[in-house]
């Protein structure tokens, strides 16, 4: 799964298709992502002691990995690949595998 946890991602299907917000948690296993302010349902939820009154609760549900794309100020929506950086320091030198975006080359990390 190329999204990550703090991403802007923009939906582009769905019934909340143009909606951005930031990824607040990720689900591998179902290739599912949790988008802030995004999927918004409502649960009926009963009268119980820390929530006395009941009523209509909104939560936000976890929507398709592939139905999200990164957003990015400059450019809007990107794909996202992987490329390999090598930093070189005073006496080592690191291949880093990092995320970049491939409409701008950014590194997204």
């Amino acid at each position: 799964m190329k999204i990550k946890k703090g991403d802007t991602v923009k939906v582009i299907s769905g019934a909340s298709r143009g909606k951005e917000g930031t990824v607040l948690k990720t689900f591998p296993k179902t290739n599912k992502v949790l988008v802030e302010g995004v999927n918004i349902i409502k649960k009926h939820a009963k009268p119980t002691q820390s929530n006395p009154d009941g009523g209509i609760m909104e939560y936000e549900a976890p929507i398709n990995a592939s139905n999200v794309m990164i957003a990015e100020k400059k450019t809007g929506t990107t794909r996202v690949g992987y490329k390999y950086v090598t930093e070189t320091s005073k006496k080592t030198e690191e291949t880093k595998k990092v995320r970049y975006s491939k409409k701008s080359g950014e590194v997204l990390d």
